[in-house]
């Protein structure tokens, strides 16, 4: 299995590859961000090579920052990227996952931590491709008061217009839709969205509540999710509907 880390600071860089070929992963290196884009671009096209399962991403990065070259894999491929952040850094951290990072961990982590979180990431990769091969037919579309969502293109629509949504906001909505009716408690969403052994915190369920809302509420002048104080949040029909 291979893993593409990219990462500017040599001693991290040396420390992170020889624990993890220890563990049996094929690794790659990168220093800059640029670097990175043409390694994984030429990996997309060389038919000949394994391709990458997981790439290991540092934010601050010569040329091209580690969220850029982030948006620029989304584009590109649905690969597990798992992010390096200083230590509280909330906002990278935030900006990563809405950007489509799977998962983030902050400097400095044990060897032990990085390798739970790459074999976590995984598991719901594999998961994520399984769910993808037995995904619904048009019939099986999630329909609720004006939206449609696709789960098998990964979109939604309200009156027929797309709303642009990034993966974790696809996923979040759909968990939403999937219990309408119910009170879901922040650590629910997580769990199912980002999966039981994640390292989300709940503040992250909020932020993207309000990324939905911003997308959805505001511009359709609909109000679809609710808060349930102490409790959690739902999705309901406006009631004057």
């Amino acid at each position: 299995m291979k893993i593409l880390i990219v990462e500017d600071e040599p001693n991290i860089a040396s420390f992170e590859k020889l624990e993890l070929e220890h563990e049996g992963y094929t690794v790659t290196l990168a220093q800059t961000g640029r670097e990175a884009l043409t390694i994984f671009e030429k990996s997309l096209n060389d038919n000949t090579e394994e391709p990458f399962s997981i790439v290991l991403l540092d934010i601050m990065l010569p040329e091209l920052n580690g969220i850029e070259v982030l948006r620029r894999i989304r584009k590109l491929s649905q690969i597990p990227v798992v992010l390096v952040t200083a230590r509280g850094e909330t906002f990278d951290k935030v900006n990563g996952l809405d950007a489509g990072a799977d998962d983030y961990i902050a400097k400095p982590f044990a060897i032990e931590e990085l390798l739970a979180r790459i074999r976590s990431v995984l598991r719901r990769s594999s998961s994520s491709e399984a769910g993808r091969a037995n995904s619904p037919s048009p019939s099986q579309l999630i329909t609720f008061d004006r939206l449609t969502l696709n789960p098998a293109s990964y979109e939604v629509f309200i009156d027929q217009t797309l709303v642009a949504l990034t993966k974790t906001e696809f996923l979040l909505l759909k968990c939403l839709l999937c219990h309408q009716g119910e009170v879901l408690s922040r650590t629910e969403i997580i769990n199912e969205v980002w999966g039981e052994d994640h390292y989300i915190d709940e503040n992250s369920v909020d932020v993207y509540v309000r990324y939905l809302r911003t997308k959805i509420d505001e511009v359709f002048n609909v109000s679809y999710i609710t808060t349930v104080r102490g409790a959690g949040y739902t999705i309901r029909k406006p009631s004057n509907v």
